[in-house]
């Protein structure tokens, strides 16, 4: 799908972002921060939710904002991968709920490239005490 072609990122991703978020962003706006490099400090801790939020208050192009959330997802992924190897060294055994979140979040990367709709809070909940 070509990026004229696709919807807008922010009425198509805006009413994602939880409240909590949108808060955070406002404050951070008040004192003054760039919202687009606070999203680019987020893209690189794996943390789509943050990125999003800040994405929806930015000038950026929808191409931009696009491949921003895109890599944030990516990169929660990465980070996943990483600690369920550790894990599994560590005890000894595989730990696969973990290997699915990463495959989300691989896939939800996909579909914002495409312009396609995701559902970034159906994720597994965490088990208790790794809360």
């Amino acid at each position: 799908m070509a990026e004229t072609e696709k919807p807008e990122f922010d009425a198509q991703y805006g009413t994602l972002v939880k409240e909590v978020f949108r808060d955070h962003v406002a404050h951070e706006r008040a004192g003054g921060a760039d919202l687009a490099e606070r999203a680019r400090h987020y893209v690189k801790r794996g943390k789509p939710d943050f990125v999003l939020a800040y994405l929806v208050e930015t000038d950026l192009g929808n191409g931009e904002k696009r491949e921003l959330l895109a890599q944030a997802f990516e990169r929660r992924a990465e980070m996943a991968e990483g600690k369920a190897a550790a894990m599994d060294a560590e005890f000894a055994r595989p730990f696969p709920l973990i290997g699915l979140e990463a495959r989300k979040d691989r896939t939800m990367a996909r579909q914002v490239r495409e312009g396609r709709m995701i559902r970034p809070y159906a994720r597994a909940p965490r088990p208790l005490g790794m809360q």
